[in-house]
């Protein structure tokens, strides 16, 4: 009978659905406590006990991997970005890796505009100033009156700019790969050079993937360049994003704002500068919270786990 190590946060809380489902493939599980994600040490500790894993953000690495071997057949990751795990490793010892393509594009892109919608029309200030007694109009912006910039335009990226165009924003983008010219043209987004895009953005959404290109792209040199009143958006992966630099460049004014879905290191040390700052946005990497995506991830990575254990998927 297989062993699954079952760390996925957003599933343990509903296990009881998923235990009889596991349990037709003869799958026994071992479900230790997890708030976030395992980091190295923590998975160690079950070494050699699992034939496969339903993980999240967990820190497989080749030590791990390899530490894990031979019985560990199958990683199947719950969500899309697999950056905490070492494909390479997973390849090179003979270890299936799952993911689910595209899982959050709607709920994130819906994020991505909810920032913009509410730094550009000051909504959560206004809040906040009635609800101490004052009665005052803080200016505001329309959105066709903003440009908005987009760092990786794949999945999530294409779908922010076709929100962003329908509420008539000019809309600048940059890949490291060419980008259909068909959603190009239909698009009207205009696909530039990154310095480009940061110095005529009021907005710089980030949606790329953290891959050794992209870690600390937005850094000091890079925050230089974008406008003193422009707002940066995260909702990819926090080490894309240099911390200290953006917390020194929102403290000096370089920035106008941020919006912060993740961050270098989670949970946010209660000790971060970020938690102190008026012209900053915080959620607890939650871009993705979506019902109908969850399920749909939910099933595709108990799917995943059954192939990569060599068995057939029952209909």
């Amino acid at each position: 009978m297989p062993t699954v190590l079952m760390t996925a946060p957003y599933m343990i809380p509903f296990l009881d659905r998923f235990r009889p489902v596991l349990a037709e493939y003869g799958i026994e599980l071992i479900v230790p406590d997890v708030k976030e994600r395992m980091e190295e040490e923590d998975i160690l500790k079950y070494a050699g006990q699992f034939d496969g894993t339903i993980c999240g953000d967990d820190r497989y690495t080749a030590r791990v991997i390899e530490a894990c071997l031979p019985r560990l057949k199958v990683i199947s990751k719950w969500g899309t970005g697999v950056d905490s795990i070492d494909a390479e490793a997973c390849s090179r010892f003979g270890v299936k890796l799952g993911r689910t393509p595209n899982a959050f594009t709607t709920p994130v892109a819906d994020t991505v505009l909810g920032y913009i919608l509410a730094f550009a029309r000051r909504g959560p200030w206004m809040d906040r100033e009635m609800k101490n007694g004052r009665w005052e109009k803080i200016s505001g912006k329309a959105l066709s009156e903003c440009v908005l910039g987009v760092i990786g335009v794949g999945n999530i990226g294409k779908a922010v700019t076709r929100r962003a165009k329908a509420f008539g924003m000019k809309v600048y983008g940059t890949d490291i790969i060419d980008i259909d010219h068909v959603f190009v043209s239909e698009s009207g987004i205009e696909m530039t050079d990154l310095d480009t895009l940061l110095a005529n953005a009021d907005f710089v959404s980030v949606n790329c993937d953290l891959n050794p290109t992209s870690r600390h792209l937005i850094n000091a040199n890079t925050l230089s360049k974008m406008k003193s009143t422009a707002v940066l958006i995260n909702t990819a992966r926090g080490p894309i994003v240099d911390e200290k630099a953006l917390v020194a460049a929102l403290s000096s004014g370089q920035v106008g704002g941020a919006a912060l879905d993740v961050f270098e290191f989670e949970p946010l040390p209660l000790d971060s500068p970020l938690l102190k700052m008026d012209n900053v946005m915080l959620a607890p990497h939650n871009s993705n919270s979506s019902p109908t995506a969850w399920e749909r991830i939910h099933w595709s990575t108990i799917k995943n786990l059954v192939e990569g254990l060599g068995m057939q998927v029952r209909k």
